[in-house]
This record gives C-alpha cells, sequence and structure tokens, in this order.
C-alpha cells in the first residue's frame, strides 16, 4: 500500500456533509483494497465554522491546510448567514483558503458523458463527446484588485469601483498550467481576454502569445476575446481543448460549460499551486463546481457524482494516482449508463435514487471493476 496521503476535508455547509460521506465511503474502500491509505483530519468552514468560532475559517484550520497534501471542500453558505459582516461571511473561509494557499489555477472540466448527452439543453450532436478543460486565474484580477468599494466624489454623489490588475508573472504562471495541460491531452490551447477593450487583455494577449511561441511552440495556439469564446462554446464547442482565462472571463465560461453538461451537480474541480521546486508537488483543494443546495439539504436528495469527481481528481493531480482516478470516473459513468440518477439528473426511464444509494452504486461498480 503507497504511503499515506494526508488529507484535510472541508465537509462545510448545506449538502456539503451528505456529499463528503460519499466521498470517505470511497476513501474507505480504497484503504479495505489496500490501495491506497489516506490520513484525513477533518474540521469545519464557512457557516458551520462561523457558529461555532465567530469567523468563516480559524487560524488553526488554515495551517492544517498549509501542511497537508491535499485539501477536500464540499459546499459553504445558506440564507442563514446573511446578515454575518461580509468579512466572516461562509464564502470568506472559501476565498482565504484560495488566497493563503495561493491556489491560482483553477480546473474546471466540462465532458458530457454518454449518459448524460440528453440532459443538455444543447443539441445531442453539439455536445456528445465533448471533454473540455476551462483553467481561471483564481487568485488575482477584478476579485482581487485594489481600489475597491464606495466612493464619496467631491460633490458628494456615490460611484463603486473594482480594480482589474495582474501581473506578468501571474499571467505567465497560470498560462504555464495550460500548455503542460495541453500537452496531456490534444495539444490544443485557447487563451481568451478582451484585449479589443481592456488593457488588462491586451497585456494578457501579449504575454500569452510570447509564452506560446518561446516555450510551447509544440502546442496549438488561439488568442479568442472573451465574448466569443462564450458565443463559440453554444455554437460549436468541440473545436476547443484547453481555455485558460483570467479569474472574471473564468468564473463565467466554466459555469456556461457546465450548464451544457447537463448539470452543475455532476462537474468536479481542482485549484492548484505553485510547484515546489523541490518535490514537484503543489499544493491544491478538490472541489465540486455546484453551491450548497440548502432547499434540499438534509433530504438525501444531493448528487454526490460531483464531489466523488473532485476526489478522482485529487488522485491524478495530488497523489499520481491515475488508475485509481480512472476507476472512480469508469464507476460514475457504469452507474449511469445503469440508469440511476439523483433527482437534479432524472430522465425518463430512469431509475431515481438517494445519495447515499449512489454513493452504494459506485461501491459496487469499484468491486466490479477491481474484481
Amino acid at each position: 500500500m503507497p504511503a499515506n496521503k494526508s488529507v484535510l476535508v472541508l465537509p462545510g455547509d448545506g449538502i456539503g456533509p451528505e456529499v463528503m460521506e460519499q466521498v470517505r465511503r470511497v476513501m474507505g474502500w480504497f484503504e479495505q483494497k489496500e490501495a491506497v491509505s489516506f490520513a484525513v483530519d477533518e474540521d469545519l468552514v464557512g457557516g458551520a465554522c462561523y457558529d461555532e468560532h465567530g469567523v468563516s475559517i480559524t487560524d488553526d484550520t488554515m495551517a492544517k491546510a498549509m501542511n497537508l497534501d491535499a485539501v477536500l471542500f464540499g459546499a459553504v453558505g445558506g440564507p442563514q448567514w446573511d446578515d454575518v459582516p461580509r468579512e466572516h461571511r461562509p464564502e470568506a473561509g472559501l476565498l482565504r483558503l484560495r488566497k493563503d494557499l495561493d491556489l491560482f489555477a483553477n480546473l474546471r472540466p466540462a465532458i458530457v458523458m454518454d449518459a448524460m448527452v440528453d440532459a443538455s439543453t444543447l443539441k445531442p450532436e453539439v455536445v456528445k463527446g465533448l471533454d473540455i478543460m476551462i483553467l481561471r486565474e483564481l487568485t488575482s484580477g477584478v476579485y482581487f484588485g485594489e481600489p475597491r468599494g464606495e466612493q464619496t466624489l467631491e460633490d458628494g454623489s456615490k460611484r463603486v469601483v473594482d480594480t482589474q490588475s495582474y501581473t506578468e508573472d501571474e499571467i505567465v504562471r497560470v498560462l504555464r498550467v495550460g500548455f503542460e495541460l495541453a500537452r496531456k491531452r490534444n495539444n490544443k490551447l485557447h487563451s481568451a481576454e478582451k484585449s479589443n477593450v481592456m488593457e488588462t487583455g491586451a497585456f494578457w494577449r501579449k504575454i500569452a502569445g510570447r509564452v506560446a511561441a518561446e516555450e510551447f511552440p509544440d502546442v496549438e495556439f488561439h488568442h479568442i476575446l472573451a465574448d466569443n469564446c462564450a458565443m463559440q462554446l453554444i455554437r460549436n464547442p468541440h473545436q476547443f481543448d484547453v481555455i485558460v482565462t483570467d479569474n472574471l472571463f473564468g468564473d463565467i465560461l466554466s459555469d456556461e460549460a457546465a450548464m451544457m453538461t447537463g448539470s452543475l451537480g455532476m462537474l468536479p474541480s481542482a485549484s492548484l499551486g505553485a510547484e515546489d521546486p523541490v518535490t514537484g508537488a503543489r499544493r491544491a483543494m478538490y472541489e465540486p463546481v455546484h453551491g450548497s443546495a440548502p432547499d434540499i439539504s438534509g433530504q438525501g436528495k444531493a448528487n454526490p457524482l460531483a464531489m466523488l469527481l473532485s476526489f478522482a481528481m485529487m488522485l491524478r493531480y495530488s497523489f499520481d494516482l491515475g488508475t485509481e482516478a480512472n476507476m472512480v470516473e469508469q464507476a460514475a459513468q457504469n452507474v449511469l449508463n445503469e440508469g440511476y440518477r439523483t433527482g437534479d439528473i432524472m430522465q425518463d426511464g430512469c431509475t431515481e435514487v438517494s445519495t447515499e444509494e449512489m454513493g452504494t452504486k459506485l461501491l459496487k461498480e469499484l468491486d466490479s471493476l477491481s474484481s
């Protein structure tokens, strides 16, 4: 059995604990099969942490995140925390994790499994076999730029400012991750920005062109305006392989691509930091794209597949366990092929199952795949 892999588990709020429970069952399955052993430390984040400690994440939890191999994150938020000060809102814990761990590269795969083709709002011939990776810069840009906030002008009127800001190094490092991903996939990368109207867009385009020419001449490379990219994703998504873009456009484009697959409840994500120059390891956090879904919390209706597929990404990117990651992904595909669905992806002719039942079906598929 490989050496222990240290994981910080942060279930969070809403359906977070329910879907995380299914991941813990799969971890147990791998340990039982003596395939890999996990050293798990579980803690609070988000609203659950605020209720207990008055903050959305504690310094102690952050210290654990800094020193363990990977973070598995569920979801945060809910209406009961709407009036909490902004700096202590549940989402602030997630933002602190991303910022303090310097998780600058957000990997958002948009994959249409064969069993889910009819769940997309787009025509089957448009989305069948779709497999795109959107790489979003995650720790800079307009979400973190200064100055920001409300200002009072000399005449007493108000204005609000958000600042879009990028350094050359911030752009280069996320581009390099994108090109390296492209080399392992179909060797094609699009860089999306708004160079026609934004100074940061023009700068991004210049840097991207230089990195492509000097460091990755073997990768097919294209510039694309972000608004055109949004249109092309709907018109002909198969033209894309890896799309790399800034924080704001990445937020928008990845959600658009996610819905092309049929449900946010199906999609995982990974957020990676810089490689350690000695070990090559990266700080990393893995989380489903869906939110905390407080309207179905505690009812056994949550779809655990995005959380389970995020776990598979952790196996692949943090622990270099590609075979085990493939098993989890194939097991999810098999369960869907057999017609089992949670309510969010229910289709005619299929069997609706609970969160726990979906986890049980996946464990049975893992048994079959390992036999």
